[in-house]
């Protein structure tokens, strides 16, 4: 039996006894009478898991009590997971970008996989296809967006994907249309509630996977540090919290989560602010972590390692408090800017991040689930691991557009090239009557 149906019904307890206390409308799925048998595995709906390498090291650490067997299964596929992330990251944006939609598609399969099983044995029709048909169309209409924004060069009208980006909106807007218009249509009678909360849940997912992926990618595009360095930041808090948690965790932080610590919580937080500031040190020293990704409409290739560094990530001397001058006179601070932001991105990192974490504890324990899928060993499924990353990736586009970003000559550039020809010449007496002759 699949493990998302045992956890519907609740571990070793019978259907019949789950039937008669469920009075939630949400997971009240009525008695073993009305609900059709369910597949041991449901075509389409589980991930399969790499079974071999399990085996192979449930083999070696077969003699380890159940707590540090556990210990081992995390730490080992953690590592592989960073050295696969590391190897991506090397790849460049454009790789990034990949992993980032593939993330997506798979924690939205997962949240759709436990509504589906819920909600399957009313026979509601239609529900995964008009769930996969909205995922489709808020990708399309966010990042085309945003490609036509950073790319505008796209509207030239010798480009084959002109019509595209020309009825983009309109494209969207019928493409939600033709979803909306089937819910409607598959509308069952006694069943209205349990299906318009259906359409509220893609709804919410949607907006915490899709739109929260779509504004990491544009942290990626404002270079690729502003991806690496609050990704990296999440992954520190959750090791730490997890190992100072693991040895040292006595006092419950939160009753949505049994297993968090205030001693975790702590520590994980200390050694997300060293972290952050030694990783951004270290980041700034390379062109291909600091170079927003421009499109060269001359080469027509993308280009995100040769630029010159913002003031964000040249040193400067900072003044010390009067207070502190009077006791250390002839002391100097000299940092780059990008260190001091790193600071802010760890303290919220390992603050209010967690409550990524919360939030999907609270959820799981609304479904009666342990984790939203068995991806990965040790760990769950993707949602489990990229739950914190969703609040953070907003707060640092929200950074960037507040304290870092400024306007790009090139994009200017891409974007004249995409008017008319009237429009270029009117653009340009505009720029001449305000500068005069140059």
């Amino acid at each position: 039996m699949s493990n998302l149906v045992h956890r519907k019904v609740g571990v070793n307890e019978p259907v019949e006894e789950k039937s008669k206390v469920s009075k939630n409308p949400l997971t009240d799925v009525g008695s073993e009478e009305e609900m059709e048998p369910l597949p041991s595995v449901p075509s389409g709906e589980s991930i399969p898991q790499d079974k071999a390498s399990v085996d192979v090291l449930d083999q070696v650490i077969k003699d380890l009590n159940p707590r540090w067997r556990n210990w081992v299964i995390r730490g080992v596929f953690s590592l592989i997971m960073l050295l696969s992330f590391s190897s991506i990251v090397y790849l460049g944006p454009v790789s990034i970008t990949l992993l980032i939609l593939t993330i997506q598609v798979k924690c939205f399969h997962e949240i759709i996989t436990i509504g589906y099983v819920v909600y399957k044995s009313h026979h509601l029709p239609w529900f995964r296809t008009i769930s996969w048909l909205f995922l489709i169309t808020s990708n399309y209409y966010l990042y085309g967006e945003s490609l036509i924004e950073k790319f505008s060069i796209l509207t030239l009208k010798d480009n084959f994907l002109a019509p595209l980006v020309t009825y983009h909106r309109l494209i969207s807007f019928t493409l939600y249309i033709a979803g909306f218009v089937a819910f409607v249509l598959t509308l069952k009678k006694t069943y209205y509630l349990k299906q318009f909360t259906l359409f509220g849940y893609t709804h919410l997912s949607l907006l915490l996977i899709v739109t929260q992926s779509n504004l990491m990618i544009q942290n990626v595009f404002e270079g690729l540090i502003w991806f690496l360095l609050p990704v990296s930041l999440i992954i520190c808090n959750d090791i730490m919290a997890y190992m100072f948690g693991f040895f040292f965790g006595k006092t419950r932080l939160i009753k949505l989560s049994p297993k968090k610590t205030w001693e975790g919580f702590i520590g994980g937080a200390f050694s997300t602010i060293i972290f952050g500031f030694i990783l951004s040190t270290y980041l700034c020293n390379f062109k291909s972590m600091i170079c927003p990704t421009e499109y060269d409409s001359v080469t027509k290739n993308l280009i995100y390692d040769n630029c010159e560094p913002s003031s964000v990530f040249k040193t400067r001397e900072y003044t010390l408090p009067r207070f502190i001058q009077l006791i250390f006179p002839n002391v100097k601070i000299f940092m780059q800017p990008i260190q001091i932001h790193a600071l802010v991105l760890a303290i919220f990192a390992s603050t209010i991040g967690p409550f990524g974490g919360f939030f999907a504890s609270g959820f799981k324990r609304a479904f009666k689930i342990k984790d939203f899928g068995d991806t990965i060993p040790g760990h769950g499924g993707f949602m489990d691991r990229f739950d914190c990353q969703v609040i953070m990736a907003t707060f640092v586009n929200v950074y960037i557009y507040t304290f870092i970003r400024s306007p790009s000559p090139n994009k200017l550039f891409n974007q004249l090239l995409s008017f008319k020809h009237e429009d270029q010449v009117e653009f340009l007496r505009l720029v001449k009557n305000h500068f005069g002759d140059f």
